[in-house]
């Protein structure tokens, strides 16, 4: 049958995938339908994954597909390829689906019109994300040549930044799953093992704790190797004495708690301590100063006064912090705020970040330790629950 069948055919499936109540997915869209009347936007493209599955709950794993939503006050439209087709049906409560032939492309362009030009002049766009791709956008404007696209990604970002009480729930189950994956992998850190039999652990540990399909897969690097950023396993032996860095994030929903840890497959050095220890005066001096109505520049501030010691010595990316909430591969990084210099917006009440605190002293290693951590009345509270500690056990 064809794709416009099968869909029919899913009909009595409809948002049976859907990790959320209707009344949830409404306070969103409400919230965001708000914010747009606010900005004079009439509709908003979005093609982000997580924006889509944020308004309507649509989750897959095939996240390098064309997929749009279109919303207006009063109406969505999801337009999916062919083969995504049944992650939309069941997974969201849009009644408006449109698909295309995932190898048609081009037969993005009349719908999206189509459904554009019914709407007002002013159409609000993400042209930050790569998920917006060049060709689409270019075909739209001269197809529309009376609307204007405007770039809307602060609206949505200044919302996602908050977590209701339902995404709280997730991150927190993410947590506790992403700490049992990190305590398994810890556990197993030990001379001649290799980075590689240390991630298996871990993502074997994080899978059956219910972990769904991740964003970021384990990163588990050592030695040498951990004084340089983003690289992963690659079946490399582990020697005595040498710290193995340790960087998880189990989902649940899609939601991401991330957690770094860092053991030392025997005994840690003393460089490797004051390294460690300055770590844990950053965190110190992040959580106090995380509390509402702070700017995200000041708590950095705080944060690079503990780092001063080192600074001269170790490499630090300069982002103390950034918010975490649903994504999809290839990131758990949710982009819509950073805890860093130049950053004016102000802390509210369930925000949350992850403190990415890994400090790297090139060509030597590197020592990282992190935890997920959301915004209260008081300050930072975290929601993984790291040991802050070199060794295991």
């Amino acid at each position: 049958m064809q794709h416009d069948e099968y869909r029919h055919h899913l009909a009595p499936l409809a948002g049976s995938e859907c990790a959320f109540e209707e009344a949830e997915l409404q306070r969103r869209r409400d919230t965001v339908v708000k914010a747009m009347k606010d900005a004079d936007i009439d509709a908003l493209l979005l093609t982000a994954p997580a924006d889509i599955f944020y308004l309507t709950g649509y989750s897959t794993f095939e996240v390098a597909v064309h997929s749009a939503l279109v919303m207006t006050a009063d109406h969505m439209m999801l337009q999916v390829p062919s083969i995504e087709v049944g992650p939309a049906v069941t997974c969201t409560r849009v009644e408006d689906i449109r698909s295309y032939r995932w190898e048609g492309l081009a037969e993005v362009l009349a719908p999206l019109t189509k459904v554009l030009g019914e709407v007002g002049e002013c159409i609000g766009i993400d042209p930050w994300h790569g998920s917006l791709r060049q060709g689409v956008i270019d075909a739209l404007r001269q197809r529309l040549p009376g609307h204007e696209f405007v770039d809307a990604s602060a609206l949505l970002h200044g919302i996602k930044l908050v977590k209701s009480s339902a995404e709280l729930e997730c991150l927190t189950e993410s947590a506790r799953i992403t700490g049992r994956g990190i305590e398994a992998a810890a556990d197993a850190v030990r001379a001649d093992a290799t980075d590689s039999e240390i991630a298996a652990v871990g993502a074997q540990a994080l899978h059956q704790a219910g972990s769904e399909f991740m964003s970021m897969q384990p990163i588990v690097v050592a030695g040498v190797r951990s004084s340089v950023g983003h690289l992963n396993h690659r079946r490399r032996p582990i020697a005595a004495d040498e710290p193995v860095f340790l960087e998880f994030g189990a989902a649940w929903n899609r939601y991401t708690a991330p957690m770094m840890r860092t053991v030392v497959a025997g005994r840690p050095s003393a460089r490797m301590v004051e390294v460690f220890d300055t770590c844990r005066r950053i965190y110190d001096a992040l959580l106090p100063a995380m509390r509402p109505g702070a700017s995200f520049d000041s708590a950095a501030r705080d944060a690079e006064t503990a780092f001063e010691s080192l600074a001269g010595q170790a490499y630090f990316s300069g982002v103390f912090g950034y918010a975490v909430g649903a994504q999809f591969p290839p990131s758990w990084v949710e982009g819509s705020g950073f805890i860093a210099r130049g950053q004016s917006r102000c802390f509210e009440e369930n925000m949350v970040f992850h403190l990415p605190l890994c400090l790297r002293l090139p060509g030597e290693w590197g020592i990282g330790c992190s935890d997920t951590v959301r915004v209260s009345a008081d300050g930072g509270v975290p929601l993984t629950a790291n040991p802050w500690s070199l060794t295991a056990g």
